[in-house]
């Protein structure tokens, strides 16, 4: 199926958000749970997914969009393979996230919020990872960095890259 969105046309396959919608939606369905089982299969939430949601559960689109947009968790967007958080809460502020900011900018060559013309990353700010005592902190994919330098994030970035080269 098609869906003509900001003058770009999307094109999924539905079968796994109504493979979902089968498997757990009931009158006790919670959206969010719809939704993060959704990003899962998808890796994104694309529109035509919340407009098949929306028309499934009877929420109205702009309440599912919603719900969507103001949960950081939720991305309207592909990502890249790798995704990295970089923590911005107080602790990781005070313990030098900005110079971490400005290393993986280098390395990576995009601002944050964008994707590396590889593929491979997609760099984003988070509120807060829950690693205070470990700042500065950055997660990629399930894996937690803490203690970053300029340096080692540098290092780690190259090793990722070399991983996949092979």
């Amino acid at each position: 199926m098609t869906c003509k969105c900001n003058n770009e046309i999307e094109l999924i396959d539905l079968e796994p958000v109504n493979n979902i919608l089968d498997t757990y939606f009931s009158e006790n369905s919670n959206l969010i749970t719809l939704l993060q089982d959704v990003q899962e299969s998808y890796g994104y939430l694309p529109r035509m997914a919340l407009n098949r949601i929306s028309e499934v559960i009877g929420i109205k689109e702009a309440k599912v969009y919603g719900v969507a947009t103001f949960y950081s968790q939720f991305r309207m967007a592909p990502v890249g393979k790798n995704l990295i958080m970089l923590c911005q809460g107080t602790a990781c502020h005070v313990n030098g996230s900005a110079t971490i900011e400005m290393a993986l900018k280098e390395v990576l060559g995009v601002e944050e919020g964008k994707t590396t013309a590889d593929g491979l990353f997609t760099y984003i700010n988070v509120a807060c990872l829950g690693c205070c005592s470990l700042a500065p902190v950055m997660m990629i994919n399930d894996q937690t960095y803490a203690k970053l330098s300029r340096d080692n994030v540098k290092t780690i970035i190259k090793k990722i890259r070399q991983e996949e080269a092979q």
